[in-house]
């Protein structure tokens, strides 16, 4: 590991953590990154869930954090997406890791924001703010949803234009994708916004709802949110979250969870 991300000595596992290498480190801008590491031929996990990962802390112990897993299931190493923020206890060195940097791994992902959550419907709007699009890169490439559902709209929100992490493979609708590239050319749509740059859509995802812009006209079926048939997913911002929590009830959704499936369901572990 090097000085920079945490102390030269090789980690430790522990009963509860895995080490593993970075295997790849992708900076999108001053403020935005992802990495790849190995994965333990053990690890298992549903699309869409959180394992915490870290760094040793200033007393040794190890300083862990929850982060969505952006992979597919079936991939062969693990991804993730993070903010850069200069003072915090674990950023602040994870943004400085490089290829060959050991790192923690948690070995039980849990987590909500998964199908299993999801009652049966034909629509499955996922909805997420900056770093929030990370456990729906893994649901996108799940070839599960596409049997599920019949058509997947991923919105992503973000302030500047190039907080738009993965835009080039979104764009594409997933056509490097082995396993889900057929499906995803007909039942995926990607609708990213910027609130703060101009860019072809801009606005908050609340906004796109109420103008009718977010549903854009490769999206067949009505022109609103419909809880007989529509499911949501949310992940980013906790204004965002509890905004859409609120209205979504009002309107008849009812929230989902791995023992109750409902209409729409959100990360409770990072909400709360």
């Amino acid at each position: 590991m090097s000085d920079s991300a945490a102390d030269t000595a090789t980690l430790t596992p522990t009963g509860a953590l895995s080490v593993e290498e970075v295997l790849s480190v992708h900076h999108w801008n001053d403020h935005l990154f992802s990495f790849k590491i190995t994965r333990p031929a053990t690890f298992r996990f549903r699309s869409g869930e959180f394992i915490m990962i870290g760094l040793p802390g200033d007393n040794g112990k190890p300083l862990l954090r929850a982060y969505s897993i952006a992979s597919p299931a079936y991939a062969e190493e693990l991804e993730f997406l993070s903010i850069k923020v200069p003072d915090g206890p674990l950023t602040s060195r994870l943004q400085q890791i490089k290829p060959g940097d050991q790192i923690y791994l948690g070995r039980k992902p849990v987590g909500t924001l998964v199908a299993d959550a999801l009652r049966p419907g034909k629509r499955l709007f996922l909805f997420s703010t900056g770093t929030g699009l990370a456990p729906f890169l893994s649901l996108a490439r799940d070839p599960d949803i596409y049997e599920r559902f019949e058509q997947i709209l991923l919105v992503h929100s973000v302030r500047r234009v190039s907080d738009l992490a993965f835009r080039t493979e979104l764009e594409s609708q997933l056509a490097d994708d082995p396993l889900i590239a057929d499906e995803a050319l007909v039942q995926f749509h990607y609708l990213p916004t910027v609130t703060r740059e101009e860019f072809p859509t801009q606005g908050r995802i609340g906004t796109l709802i109420e103008d009718g812009s977010l549903f854009i006209p490769q999206l067949r079926g009505p022109a609103k949110l419909d809880p007989e048939h529509d499911r949501i997913m949310l992940c980013g911002s906790m204004a965002m979250i509890r905004e859409f929590e609120h209205s979504l009830e009002a309107q008849g959704f009812e929230e989902g969870s791995n023992n109750k499936p409902g209409d729409f369901v959100i990360e409770r572990a990072f909400v709360d």
